[in-house]
């Protein structure tokens, strides 16, 4: 892995004259398989550690990359345009935003990974293999760089999620500033409720939809009651699993409760009573038919408008903010069904890394510490132009007839959303309220542990093409539950699950023993 570290010769002060020192990785410590078939970065000029960033002229032109899971957006070029006048004068950078679908990113970020494909800063979160891929080498040590050009970061930022997201002792990512704390729920069309004479206010339980959906497939067949694209119940935010620092690897525990067994899901009777939910509720149609192989993700689909309800990962204007994003602005509600809990899977679920690929991670350090400290750069990231694509009253954004050409709806990826603007449809006291909603959380007993999976590798990638081969049609309620699930665990015992889950508790065992 490439370390940057710099030198500064008082007879060359004036000049801020810097070198970069890409070490390999037997002189620096650090493990990364690909570091040995990885060509050294090109030297940028910086001037000495500081706690700002360098003045721009005293860098080299460099374009930034930036890879998240997104719809693309027609006026992507334009925000590229707006964002490289201002990078260019604080950290001479231009951007090249990359999103990639969501129903591809799993696949295309495997793919960038595998190929060493030369990208800068890309999207990484707990339930999304960070773990797995720190293990192969994907994403750079962050602690120096943090040190250098991070201040604006580690000021800001809870040090809850800085702990929380470590692995064995060290950042391999940036976590967003966003909300602490978890909870499972739905958002649904509150005005086709309304319509219907639908009453809401006794649903509690996935349970209690059934007779709701039952209505909305009758007298509104255009709405699917229920999309889903993935683990429907059994996700892990409305499920309460804590998979111990990657969901993406067997052994969890259960966050909303205090015992500390690790167990496959497979094996909990949460999971299978979600899973005959789940089934039940795609046999009688409230399901989307392709939840197992459709790539339209959710938030496309609700653009669509042809969805009644989704499963979503609440927090305080969780509805606002879907409903801004789908254009069904004040036609959302949300409800909650699960307990709010803070587990390392909350303080790691939305960061952004640093690619060991890229040819210039101070840079990239440099880009991250601005969306967290510029309140200009972050907004036109995630909302647009001023005048263009909403205009604005204070902090109190309104859309404009080309907000459909640039809304993301990704704010919760990047930086610090504390600084974002609020849309007219929202509560006024957003943030007030996401300060309010991360205190007084069921705290997980895994809190701070990461699984080290090197020391069953083979096992893990095996396991995951099992997974691949039958978790989601089984979690989306498309195949039998009885035999599908019975095969799948027998794939899962022969590809090891039972030795995954002995190391994960051995493990787990150590962290507890050591608090």
């Amino acid at each position: 892995m490439k370390q940057v570290k710099q030198k500064t010769s008082m007879l060359l002060l004036m000049m801020m004259t810097i070198v970069l020192i890409v070490s390999g990785c037997s002189g620096n410590g650090n493990k990364n398989n690909a570091e040995a078939t990885k060509e050294p970065a090109a030297a940028t000029e910086k001037p000495a550690a500081t706690e700002e960033e360098p003045p721009a002229n005293e860098l080299k032109p460099y374009q930034l990359s930036l890879v998240y899971p997104g719809t693309p957006q027609t006026d992507e070029k334009k925000i590229e345009e707006a964002l490289n006048k201002i990078l260019t004068e604080k950290i001479n950078a231009t951007i090249d935003l990359r999103p990639i679908d969501w129903g591809a990113w799993d696949d295309k970020i495997n793919l960038m990974v595998a190929s060493q494909e030369e990208v800068d800063i890309v999207f990484t979160a707990q339930w999304n293999g960070h773990a797995k891929y720190v293990a192969k080498g994907a994403f750079l040590d962050l602690g120096e760089l943090l040190e250098q050009y991070g201040k604006g970061i580690t000021d800001s930022l809870d040090p809850a999620f800085i702990e929380g997201a470590k692995i064995n002792g060290k950042n391999y990512g940036v976590p967003t500033n966003k909300e602490l704390a978890a909870l499972g729920g739905i958002v649904y069309r509150k005005d086709v409720t309304d319509e219907l004479g639908i009453d809401m206010t006794n649903v509690k339980t996935p349970q209690d939809l059934d007779a709701v959906y039952a209505v909305i497939k009758a007298k509104r067949p255009d709405l699917t009651p229920l999309y889903t694209t993935g683990g429907a119940f059994n996700s892990h935010f409305f499920a309460n699993y804590d998979f111990l620092g990657d969901s993406t690897i067997p052994g969890a525990i259960l966050k909303d409760l205090d015992g500390t067994k690790v167990a496959a899901v497979e094996e909990i009777d949460r999971y299978k009573e979600f899973l005959n939910l789940t089934r039940d509720y795609f046999k009688k149609g409230y399901i989307n038919a392709d939840a197992a192989t459709t790539q339209v993700s959710s938030s496309d689909a609700w653009k669509a408008g042809t969805v009644f309800s989704t499963l979503e990962p609440l927090k305080p204007g969780k509805d606002a903010e879907v409903a801004s994003a789908a254009g069904l602005s004040g036609k959302l509600a949300q409800i909650s069904m699960s307990e709010k809990t803070v587990a390392t899977s909350e303080t790691a679920g939305s960061m952004l890394g640093v690619s060991f690929t890229s040819k210039d991670p101070a840079r990239a350090m440099m880009l991250i510490n601005l969306l967290h400290t510029d309140k200009e750069i972050n907004n036109i990231l995630n909302f647009g132009i001023e005048g263009d694509h909403f205009t604005r009253n204070g902090e109190i954004i309104t859309a404009t007839d080309n907000t459909a050409n640039y809304n993301p709806g990704s704010a919760w990826m990047f930086g610090n959303q504390f600084l974002n603007y609020v849309w007219d449809t929202e509560d006024p006291e957003k943030w007030a309220k996401f300060k309010e909603f991360n205190q007084n959380a069921k705290v997980s007993p895994g809190l701070g542990f990461v699984f080290d999976s090197e020391p069953v590798k083979a096992e893990v990638g095996a396991l995951a093409n099992v997974i691949r081969q039958y978790q989601r049609a089984l979690e989306t309620g498309s195949v039998d539950v009885d035999k599908t699930l019975a095969d799948y665990e027998k794939k899962l015992k022969d590809a090891g699950v039972e030795k995954v889950v002995a190391e994960k508790q051995k493990q787990f065992d150590a962290f507890l023993a050591s608090k």
